[in-house]
């Protein structure tokens, strides 16, 4: 009853909740021989009745102009959320999101002026999944401006993580290494709007194992991060895992900062990394541009990280305005120069923005991101792309390796790194792992990109 689409019988664009035995397809209720009005009597559209003699829509927009519009602080704000949330594609999905108490009650709250349309106020009702939907719509819809989730989310956390420090010896250190190295790094970051998430991830880890460290040496020999010595950082390294290593950053902002001014830890050599077989890459590649394993988007995030070695942050995060069309085909804008986009892979692309998932969630049915999100706003999470593609078997790492080197073995390094935005200094490493020649190739000016 909610199918919509042209009559496979008469061609009309309607409700098709017929089917008839000696016909294949859906077919419109007039031709189906049912003569039940299908029509909403609110509306004119037709479409299954939800209430009454109403349509979704139409039951959607009764409950939200009750519940935010009549008592409404500021009335010309809540007619525009209302209408932005009527014009979702789905209204059956508005009206499951709002039918708990709890999330009518905040609507009610927002309505009357007890939160404040704010990033402030919708930080006071926690963060849990339909509160961060309703940020995104309040963000989508403009009446709420956008704001890096997960810088946001780190400053929260940050505040968790120092109240949760009891001496002050180990807090003091701790906070202005976190605020002046790692809080107003990210914050640099958002500003350009690159993506926070790897950058956050990081700092946490480096802070947290910082704490853990400062602790210890609090505890164990009474001395703090001005009065350390390098037999207290070679005993903690030695004593534990790796991920101890991650205090090597608290000291290196410790000797500029005059903190301590004698410590030295050594980078980690990095272990050598994993990679795949030319084979076992084109393998792939065949059966994600003409299997069916897996629903379109994951075919095409698997294809950008086995065809152009991109990392699943910078997959996921990747908008339609990326694909470029030129006279002499498509380009996929990765780095300082584009890089063109071979014809299976550029069909499936064309395919894809005809159809892309999730954009019920959208103002207009449109969304900047090559990959949207359920949340209004976002981008789907580079988590769902990683698990998904290793449910079905890829290496992800092996994959991208292979898939640089291979490509350092065709064309320099530094054409490679300008094409896909990686660092020279990344492409040449890659270059002289398979010692290729060109590894010598003339660079331009060094540039920053993906690591």
């Amino acid at each position: 009853m909610r199918t919509h689409g042209s009559c496979t019988i008469c061609g009309l664009e309607r409700l098709l909740p017929g089917r008839l035995d000696s016909h294949d397809g859906p077919i419109c209720g007039p031709c189906a021989g049912i003569t039940d009005d299908l029509a909403c009597s609110r509306c004119g559209v037709e479409a299954e009745h939800y209430r009454r003699s109403i349509c979704a829509r139409c039951a959607l927009r009764d409950d939200l102009t009750e519940l935010l519009i009549i008592d409404a602080a500021d009335p010309g704000t809540m007619t525009a959320l209302v209408e932005g949330l009527c014009r979702d594609e789905r209204p059956e999905s508005v009206i499951t999101w709002m039918r708990p108490a709890q999330m009518r009650e905040i609507l009610r709250r927002l309505a009357v002026g007890e939160i404040s349309m704010s990033h402030e106020g919708i930080d006071g009702l926690g963060h849990g999944h339909r509160v961060t939907h309703l940020r995104g719509l309040l963000e989508h819809h403009g009446l709420l401006p956008e704001r890096d989730a997960y810088l946001a989310r780190f400053e929260h956390w940050l505040r968790v993580k120092f109240d949760a420090i009891g001496a002050a010896a180990v807090r003091q250190p701790v906070e202005q290494f976190a605020t002046w190295h790692h809080l107003r790094r990210i914050r640099a970051i958002s500003a350009t709007g690159s993506s926070t998430r790897g950058p956050v991830h990081a700092a946490k880890q480096e802070i947290t194992e910082t704490i853990k460290f400062l602790d210890w040496l609090l505890q164990a020999h009474g001395r703090v991060a001005s009065t350390c010595n390098q037999h207290d950082v070679d005993e903690w390294l030695i004593g534990g895992p790796t991920t101890r290593h991650s205090i090597r950053t608290f000291f290196v902002w410790a000797l500029r900062a005059r903190v301590n001014t004698t410590i030295l830890i050594n980078t980690r050599s990095a272990r050598s990394s994993p990679t795949i077989t030319q084979d076992q890459r084109i393998a792939w590649l065949r059966e994600l541009l003409t299997g069916n394993s897996e629903s379109l988007p994951y075919r095409i995030a698997g294809t950008l990280l086995l065809l152009y070695a991109q990392p699943i942050a910078r997959i996921a995060s990747h908008r339609t305005t990326d694909i470029l069309l030129a006279p002499d085909g498509p380009y996929l804008a990765l780095g300082t120069h584009p890089a063109p986009i071979p014809t299976p892979f550029a069909d499936m692309l064309t395919e894809h923005l005809a159809q892309r998932p999730n954009l019920h969630a959208v103002r207009d049915g449109d969304s900047e991101w090559l990959f949207p999100g359920r949340t209004p706003g976002s981008h789907l999470h580079p988590n769902t792309i990683m698990n998904r593609l290793r449910t079905l078997g890829i290496d992800l790492l092996g994959a991208r390796t292979t898939a640089i080197r291979t490509l350092v073995t065709e064309v320099p390094a530094p054409i490679v790194a300008d094409m896909l935005g990686y660092s020279q200094q990344n492409a040449h490493r890659h270059a002289a792992e398979v010692a290729q020649p060109w590894a010598g190739y003339a660079a331009g000016p060094q540039t920053k990109g993906t690591q």
